[in-house]
């Protein structure tokens, strides 16, 4: 899975390249639903809430489900950058606000790129897919993602920030 970074992380980031290794234990999966469309499009997927799973991410899996993907959780709504450093995989990156609804998707990141892939606003969290399956399931901009980060009011006193 991409690396994460804030954006005044991004390019200590890029200059270190640390090695990473996978998070010691398993990462709780929920079900997650965008109303899309073609109608609710349920997913099955880990949640990398803490620095360590959110860094590793993806990172050389080979096969992904479906119906399944990664839900970064940042908690707060913020600026984020993603790239695609050992990632095997294509991926579709689904930016969504603290109301739950999706401000941008980033479609088919290429594998392993060190380009940064960029939150176009502050996101609260960020869902990864397959490549192209975005697209293939008529998800868009604007949709509504169920899941619990969204069930309660959004986080107060979030600071107003452009990215």
């Amino acid at each position: 899975m991409p690396r994460v970074f804030t954006v005044g992380a991004a390019l200590a980031a890029l200059i270190a390249c640390q090695a990473l290794s996978p998070p010691s234990q398993p990462l709780a999966v929920t079900t997650l639903t965008i109303d899309s469309d073609h109608g609710p499009q349920k997913f099955t997927v880990e949640v990398a809430a803490d620095s360590q799973s959110q860094e590793y991410g993806l990172m050389n899996r080979k096969i992904l489900a479906p119906n399944a993907g990664m839900l970064f959780d940042f908690r707060q709504p913020q600026c984020v950058s993603f790239w695609m450093k050992n990632t095997v995989l294509p991926l579709d990156m689904i930016f969504i606000r603290a109301d739950g609804t999706i401000s941008s998707i980033a479609a088919n990141a290429v594998p392993f790129s060190t380009t940064t892939i960029p939150s176009a606003e502050p996101v609260r969290a960020v869902l990864e897919i397959n490549g192209g399956r975005a697209a293939a399931l008529g998800i868009q901009t604007g949709e509504k993602v169920h899941t619990a980060i969204f069930n309660g009011p959004p986080p107060r006193n979030a600071p107003l920030m452009v990215c």
